[in-house]
């Protein structure tokens, strides 16, 4: 039985990275659906469920892809929260004044001033990236205040939020969603779960989020397939090297900081035009410009990676915001499951003590789900948080940062 398993193993590490990425999301939806038929709780796989995950993701994954851009070549961004934030504001002006198109046109140049902001006193002065990422946070909430104060606060009266903003309209892809929909109202076991969760991502679309989702492969197309992206990702691996071959380092730094703020922006402007809020208010990023940077850490420096890890947190939270203490409560089923899963897969793999662990840890989490009845709502608010954590801490043993990330380089090192 071992052997076979092992043989499975082997298969799987055998297939291409697409089809790794499609079982691991095939085994994902089946747990989920296995879950919500066994807890009761529908709100895990049915399509509004989804369509809030998307909405809640979407803002994470810009931030993540401007992560990737920045740290492949070889800057740390801890400054997205800060470009994200003035991208709320940038957003929410430019929207009020011109509408939803503009508002992301807003997001994405005021993010864009950040991550400049970021490249010069990175790259340029050579301040340390942790520093400076700081600074550029603590800037963007001043500079928002004040901007605020000076333009919202005679329109609307509130200095920390700005007025309604109009949001893009809506759309689904047809006929297909509403087939999903029509399978999903059956409640059929698993079939009916699996319509719900396929069924959001096909319905209550906006350019934005289109927009977002095209990113992610554009983003490997042209950081993995091009000449382009091979100089760029030489500078965040090996600076002086790249530079004795030709590479203007400084020039593809530059570049990736700007994209990467122009990314964060677009997180900015996300929310800005999300149809719960549609507008600016002051503090309304809730750190996910750090969660986006744990998503991208989770995917280790990948774009398909740091889409699972933004789905992730992104699914968590429309889950705790849909149905819950009950909702999240049950999660902890699902994760019980996934950990028995895990520690077999470790046992496949002969590394006893890792699946050790993960057959303690499930343990200890169904020992919660069964003595619990549900979440506090206190604990449920903060799930996507201790998600970040945990996902961190499990992730932590297999990642592989670019080699020369957060060194400091200085122009005619390579000659």
């Amino acid at each position: 039985m071992t052997a076979t398993l092992a043989k499975a193993g082997r298969s799987v590490a055998a297939l291409p990275g697409w089809a790794r990425s499609a079982l691991v999301v095939a085994i994902g939806v089946g747990l989920l659906a296995i879950t919500a038929t066994l807890t009761g709780q529908i709100q895990l796989t049915s399509s509004g469920t989804t369509q809030a995950a998307v909405r809640l993701l979407l803002p994470i994954l810009f931030a993540a892809l401007g992560g990737l851009w920045a740290e492949r070549a070889g800057v740390i961004n801890i400054g997205l929260e800060g470009m994200m934030i003035l991208g709320t504001w940038g957003a929410a002006w430019a929207g009020y004044q011109w509408g939803p198109y503009a508002a992301v046109v807003g997001g994405l140049v005021f993010g864009v001033l950040g991550g400049l902001l970021h490249a010069v006193a990175t790259v340029t002065f050579g301040v340390n990236h942790i520093v400076s990422g700081v600074a550029i946070t603590l800037l963007g909430l001043g500079v928002t205040k004040y901007l605020s104060t000076l333009v919202f606060l005679p329109i609307s009266g509130n200095p920390r939020q700005s007025p309604r903003v109009e949001g893009f309209e809506t759309f689904s892809v047809q006929p297909l969603a509403d087939g999903l929909s029509a399978v999903e109202r059956e409640q059929r076991v698993v079939l009916s779960d699996v319509a719900g969760l396929l069924g959001g991502l096909l319905s209550g679309l906006t350019p934005l989020v289109v927009l977002g989702f095209v990113l992610v492969p554009a983003s490997y197309l042209l950081l993995w397939r091009t000449g382009f992206g091979l100089r760029l990702r030489s500078c965040g691996e090996n600076p002086v090297a790249a530079e004795s071959l030709g590479v203007q380092v400084y020039f593809y730094k530059y570049v990736a900081l700007i994209v990467s703020g122009g990314l964060a922006g677009l997180g900015g402007a996300a929310l800005t035009l999300n149809p719960g809020q549609l507008g600016y208010l002051e503090g309304q990023t809730g750190g996910r410009g750090y969660i986006g940077l744990a998503a991208m850490i989770f995917g280790n420096w990948r774009p398909g990676g740091l889409l699972a890890g933004s789905a992730l947190f992104g699914y968590v939270d429309g889950v705790q915001l849909r149905a819950g203490g009950e909702a999240v409560h049950a999660l902890l089923y699902g994760a019980s499951i996934l950990a028995v899963g895990l520690a077999v897969l470790w046992v496949v793999r002969r590394r006893w003590q890792t699946a050790a662990i993960a057959l303690v840890a499930g343990a200890a989490v169904y020992a919660v789900y069964f003595s619990t009845e549900t979440v506090p709502r206190e604990f449920a608010s903060y799930a996507p948080q201790i998600v970040t954590l945990l996902v961190l801490a499990v992730a932590s043993q297999r990642l592989r940062p670019p080699a020369a990330i957060g060194v400091e380089y200085r122009r005619g090192e390579g000659d």
